[in-house]
């Protein structure tokens, strides 16, 4: 495996994760997205090239798109059969959850975000997830119980080492 990729005992292959996710928003719902690609996308794709800051999902006339997701070029295709890495990609979703999505995303707050691309089965497969943001006091709280965290690692580990 390359760098970014984990495999997990399911058969799943992550090659990018939205880290920022979980400090940014309180994530509500999260849902199984098939993606639309290209050859050279795939290809790129299974590689691990792939990158989801400052990515987001719109919904527009009855179909989910994945907006702002780079990834990037296959070296191994030439100039003309390369892709945009930037471009737009629809996402495979079923009627009734784009539905359900885009009447929660109406709402006053809520958004769509991907939390992370992974490979399963041998298709590419995005987790996105319907969220609502946080404010600077959650992610202040947030921040704190990283903190407390850290410190009881801490204590146990100098008090295991002790013995």
């Amino acid at each position: 495996m390359t760098e970014g990729q984990t495999k997990s005992r399911e058969g799943i292959k992550i090659i990018a994760t939205n880290r920022r996710a979980t400090f940014e928003y309180f994530i509500e719902e999260t849902y199984e997205a098939g993606i639309v690609l290209q050859g050279s996308e795939i290809k790129s794709l299974r590689a691990g090239k792939a990158n989801l800051a400052d990515s987001y999902v719109q919904i527009h006339s009855g179909e989910a798109w994945l907006y702002n997701c780079h990834i990037s070029p296959y070296s191994q295709a030439g100039p003309y059969q390369n892709h945009e890495p930037k471009r737009p990609r629809k996402l495979l979703l079923h009627n009734i959850e784009i539905i359900r999505l885009a009447t929660k995303v109406k709402t006053k707050g809520f958004t769509i975000i991907p939390l992370r691309i992974y490979m399963k089965n041998r298709r590419a497969k995005v987790e996105i997830a319907l969220v609502r943001g946080k404010k600077l006091y959650d992610k202040r709280d947030a921040i704190a119980d990283r903190e407390v965290q850290r410190e009881m690692d801490r204590a146990r580990k100098q008090d295991y080492d002790r013995y």
